[in-house]
């Protein structure tokens, strides 16, 4: 008998006549926020959550988002932006001396890094956790186009937004490429010292929409 069959046979012993019985996984997951909460509750818990992560949020009108994206930008002092093919044409009718560069075809990788940001819509957002999923869809572009310019601007409407992660599962079909957003891109793994930008943007920005999205 070498040392591995040694080692394996003492495993068996401490484990007994029960090993490989099944183990039961409980999944009585909260599917829902503690207390029943209205559409303000959930929004409003969101907002918190999304700041918590140095994020910016503001609250707008949906006849107030081309002007939020255009001074959004203009505070940055973004000259060229990447944008979604298929980014609402509204969204960015206010924006003056600010190019935007449909990633149709894709914008190859060096000139994207060079772009001083981006902006797009989300599939969902979650309260509890103040993450913003995108699924690749309509106004959201490839992951790319999120993950390597600096700055990411996104507008969430605020029927989007759901109180906890298994609600915002049930409106994503898993097959999709999801990005699950937290925050600007940040690790604190090199001698705890937080460094922002590493896997991602380095600054995001939310909008979100507290009437009827256009």
């Amino acid at each position: 008998m070498n040392s591995r069959e040694k080692v394996l046979g003492r495993v068996r012993a401490a484990l007994g006549p029960a090993r490989g019985t099944p183990v039961e996984v409980p999944r009585g997951y909260r599917r829902r926020l503690a207390e029943p909460a209205d559409r303000a509750d959930v929004v409003a818990l969101f907002s918190e959550r999304v700041a918590e992560y140095r994020a910016s949020v503001r609250h707008v009108g949906a006849d107030e988002v081309a002007t939020a994206v255009a001074a959004a930008l203009w505070g940055r002092g973004a000259a060229r932006i990447a944008v979604p093919a298929d980014l609402p044409y509204g969204w960015l009718a206010e924006l003056e001396g600010v190019q935007a560069v449909a990633d149709a075809p894709p914008i190859p990788a060096g000139a994207l890094d060079g772009m001083d940001g981006v902006v797009t819509g989300c599939a969902v957002a979650i309260a509890q956790t103040g993450t913003i999923v995108l699924d690749g869809g309509r106004g959201q572009g490839r992951r790319a186009l999120t993950l390597v310019p600096d700055h990411h601007l996104c507008v969430v409407h605020a029927d989007q937004i759901v109180g906890t992660v298994p609600e915002a599962v049930a409106r994503l079909d898993p097959v999709r490429p999801l990005t699950w957003i937290s925050g600007p891109s940040a690790t604190s793994d090199i001698e705890m010292a937080r460094v922002e930008g590493v896997h991602g943007p380095r600054v995001l920005e939310v909008l979100i929409v507290d009437g009827p999205l256009c």
